[in-house]
């Protein structure tokens, strides 16, 4: 059985069973995780200095900020399991 992988950007890559969400970061719920993620030391941050676009929840707890716009990554996460399920 192999792990699934999606590049969220810059060459970084999340497992994909381990995604739970993705969200915009606009709204001030988000805000307030990602600051409280920053403060609990679970914030990965995979922008490399660009703006954030992607908000990336894991089964961890982990919040990974993504300069890749969500629909991008969505796409990317169905890509990835429809092509898990056409290999079962």
């Amino acid at each position: 059985m192999s792990t699934k992988l999606i590049n969220i950007g810059f060459g970084n890559i999340v497992s994909a069973e381990r995604i739970i969400a993705i969200v915009s970061p606009e709204s001030a719920p988000i805000k307030r995780l990602i600051n409280e993620a920053r403060d609990r030391g679970i914030l990965i941050d995979a922008t490399y200095g660009r703006r954030t676009r992607a908000v990336i929840i894991t089964d961890s707890s982990h919040v990974i900020l993504s300069a890749v716009q969500p629909d991008t990554v969505r796409h990317r996460l169905q890509a990835c399991t429809e092509s898990k399920e056409e290999n079962s």
